[in-house]
């Protein structure tokens, strides 16, 4: 047993007190300003199931819950509620405590739970990443009905993976509000394979399934990583003062709809020396 328990211990788990579920929700107060609307759509899907909703911090405290008032009492008792902790050191293998710790969505149904108190529970659990692509959250979506089929489970599977996304992806926004927001190369909308673009061309972020996708690291991003560079497939090595100042050129005129002019005033030089510096990178208008 790698925690040292007792799968018939018979207690509920344990609970923090009102103090210390303050502490433990304080760090995740940006994220869940945004999620609230995605956890009522959540539950909206699958409350009349009798399912909850819980999103639990990295250490496995649900800080956040959405259920119905009928089932409210049948859910605390199973310690399905703020401020029960549900890590693996503390209720060994279970929804919340094992995605955790293996950093993936997955279901435990029933059985599979350590502790035979835990048996009636199937629980679906996705991770929450943020905007710097660490863990922060699990999102869980749990029923104590002994009637849920494969099937419907993994309808709820699908529901949560998708909801924990649309939890990343909106904290992700809100992270990076005067940058631009791109889909990274070669990933669907559903990947949540984000970057953030500041006003320099320069990648200030992305998340955990972009910097998967893409081998970005913080060291990349803090090295003033180029987003051409990812989104055209370049070698950042391979790039040049030239290719950079073209960059930079069909910027300006594509912001000012080509016309030279402006975009000379965008760039502060001489219209003369636009007209050469087009005329030196190909882009001469004629």
């Amino acid at each position: 047993m790698r925690y040292g328990l007792d799968p018939m211990v018979r207690s509920p788990p344990r609970r923090l007190t009102d103090t210390e579920l303050r502490e433990a929700r304080e760090p995740l107060e940006s994220l869940l300003s945004g999620a609230g609307p995605t956890l009522d759509r959540l539950f909206q899907s699958v409350g009349d199931t009798g399912c909850c909703v819980l999103l639990a911090n990295a250490q496995g405290v649900p800080v956040e819950r959405r259920g119905a008032c009928a089932d409210d009492a049948t859910f605390n008792r199973w310690g399905l509620w703020p401020g029960a902790v549900w890590s693996e050191q503390s209720e060994g293998t279970n929804g919340i405590g094992t995605c955790l710790a293996e950093e993936r969505a997955l279901t435990i149904h029933r059985e599979q739970h350590f502790y035979s108190r835990n048996i009636g529970l199937s629980c679906t659990v996705a991770p929450i990443f943020d905007h710097r692509g660490r863990l922060a959250a699990a999102l869980d979506v749990s029923s104590c009905r002994a009637d849920l089929t494969a099937d419907f489970v993994g309808l709820i599977a699908s529901a949560v993976a998708e909801a924990a996304r649309r939890i990343e992806a909106r904290h992700f926004r809100a992270a990076f509000p005067g940058a631009r927001i791109v889909l990274a190369p070669e990933a669907d909308w559903g990947s949540g394979a984000l970057l953030a673009i500041d006003r320099d061309d320069l990648v200030v972020g992305a998340t955990r399934a972009a910097r998967v996708a893409c081998g970005i690291t913080d060291a990349r991003i803090d090295g003033a990583l180029q987003a051409e560079c990812l989104l055209a497939g370049h070698d950042e090595a391979a790039e040049d003062f030239e290719h950079a100042e073209r960059v930079v050129l069909q910027r300006a005129l594509a912001r000012c709809g080509g016309n030279v002019s402006a975009a000379a005033k965008v760039l502060r030089v001489s219209r003369a020396t636009m007209h050469r510096k087009l005329r030196q990178a190909g882009l001469q208008r004629h």
